[in-house]
């Protein structure tokens, strides 16, 4: 192929309304607004984990730095022996359908999911701003285990929910979205990580299932990012970024594509941030 086939992209689920992206050198600052375009595969969940990290937010993050970093909670401390914890929560939060973020809810939305890594004896509300978590047994790990994907945070704790129907206190807040297809996301103003993360205006998360289509995609300036494990000789044309490298690819991206310090420990989206996280310049 030296062309994309468009009827192949648009009914892998892309929405028809893709523009080329505009080139440009990636900036070392951030800089706000865009949309940003990311493929990729159908299989690995990849979509559903890059929506639900843009949507929901945890207790604590894995920051783009690679530290551990409150999110939804400000700070936490525990008894001696690590069983016992408190989690003093963020204040002035709200729901995408603006509903203020409660105790309860976070208290809800882990008993729903279960800590995975933790035995729980406890879960529960100290007024709006404090959550205590009791252990059967000792575990100095626990604010790290509240950093993962399946620890997220919805309103009453009804969790799960279809994509379309996601309420989070994330950057972004869903416009609409076909399960295992696409989603659309936009910004939410006056967010509590404004000027720290959720860069872009809208985020789009395609699923084009041929890595060769995805990379024609990405080469012909419909996608920005795009998760390519086999680099399978088509990206010729113009300048990329490999991530980890380019002989061992997983994700590829347009120079005009800001890219963190940290981008997964395990794989490319296993921290699903890749839409709060990333630029585009």
């Amino acid at each position: 192929m030296t062309r994309i086939d468009r009827r192949a992209l648009f009914t892998s689920g892309a929405a028809a309304a893709l523009l080329a992206a505009a080139g440009g050198s990636v900036n070392a600052s951030p800089k706000a607004g865009g949309v940003f375009r990311l493929a990729v595969p159908r299989e690995g969940g990849m979509l559903e984990q890059a929506a639900r990290g843009a949507v929901y937010d945890t207790l604590t993050e894995i920051a783009a730095d690679g530290l551990l970093r409150g999110e939804l909670a400000t700070g936490w401390h525990s008894t001696q022996d690590a069983k016992t914890w408190t989690f003093d929560l963020r204040a002035g939060v709200t729901f995408h359908d603006g509903t203020l973020f409660l105790a309860e809810d976070a208290a809800a939305s882990l008993a729903t999911q279960g800590i995975a890594g933790a035995e729980v004896r406890a879960i529960t509300a100290l007024g709006s701003r404090q959550l205590l978590i009791e252990l059967t047994q000792s575990n100095p790990h626990l604010p790290y285990l509240l950093a993962g994907t399946d620890q997220i945070v919805a309103p009453g704790g009804e969790l799960p929910v279809p994509l379309s129907n996601a309420i989070g206190t994330g950057c972004y807040k869903v416009e609409r979205a076909q399960e295992g297809r696409h989603f659309r996301a936009c910004s939410v103003e006056h967010h509590y990580k404004s000027g720290t993360a959720g860069w872009v205006q809208t985020v789009e998360i395609i699923v084009i299932p041929d890595a060769e289509i995805r990379a024609e995609a990405l080469r012909d300036g419909y996608v920005d990012v795009a998760a390519l494990p086999e680099p399978r000789g088509l990206l010729k044309r113009g300048a990329f970024f490999y991530h980890p490298s380019s002989s061992d690819m997983a994700l590829a991206a347009r120079q005009n594509v800001g890219i963190p310090r940290t981008v997964g420990r395990r794989s490319p989206l296993d921290d699903g941030r890749i839409a709060e996280r990333w630029w585009l310049a």
